[in-house]
Formats: C-alpha cells, sequence, structure tokens
C-alpha cells in the first residue's frame, strides 16, 4: 500500500516534501546486495541519497518529486549533512 506524501508528512514531523526539483547529478554504487543512488539538486549543496535493490535510469535532468528529512554522517571524525530520501516519484 502507498501513501502519498500529505499523510506521510502529517505523521512524521521530521520529513520534508520537495516538487519539481531539477536533478543535476546522479550517481550510483554498489554497496553488496544494495545499490546507493545519489542525487545532486538544482539549488542545493547538500547530496539526497537513498537505497534500492536495483539500478534505475539515470534521472539526470529530470524533474522529480521527494520526500525526505536531513541527516548528519559522521565520517573520520567530520560531520557531513545529507539529505535520506523516503519517497522518490519523477514529476
Amino acid at each position: 500500500m502507498q501513501t502519498d506524501a500529505d499523510s506521510l508528512t502529517a505523521r512524521h514531523g521530521s520529513l520534508i516534501h520537495s516538487e519539481g526539483l531539477k536533478v543535476d547529478s546522479h550517481v550510483q554504487r554498489d554497496e553488496g546486495e544494495w545499490v546507493r543512488h545519489t542525487l545532486m539538486l538544482t539549488g542545493y549543496d547538500v547530496p539526497f541519497v537513498f537505497r534500492r535493490k536495483g539500478q534505475y535510469k539515470s534521472l539526470k535532468g529530470a524533474s522529480v518529486n521527494l520526500t525526505y528529512y536531513r541527516h548528519i554522517e559522521a565520517v573520520a571524525g567530520i560531520e557531513f549533512e545529507q539529505m535520506k530520501v523516503v519517497r522518490i516519484k519523477r514529476a
């Protein structure tokens, strides 16, 4: 069962929903049985990341709707901000 973005953001206060974002870069990396997807979006300096079982057709240049939350990841004692994508759809 799929839920719409409004019901997700209403139930989880930290979620953010944005529509019509343009993808500048889409990188896919294998992580064992998962594939880590990293998106860079026009107007944002922060990567948007999500994991899926398989690779997707490149989203570069596409317009997408995202539901995500802010996440801080520490690497070698340095904190990096990134956005964890919960839901992604082509606009």
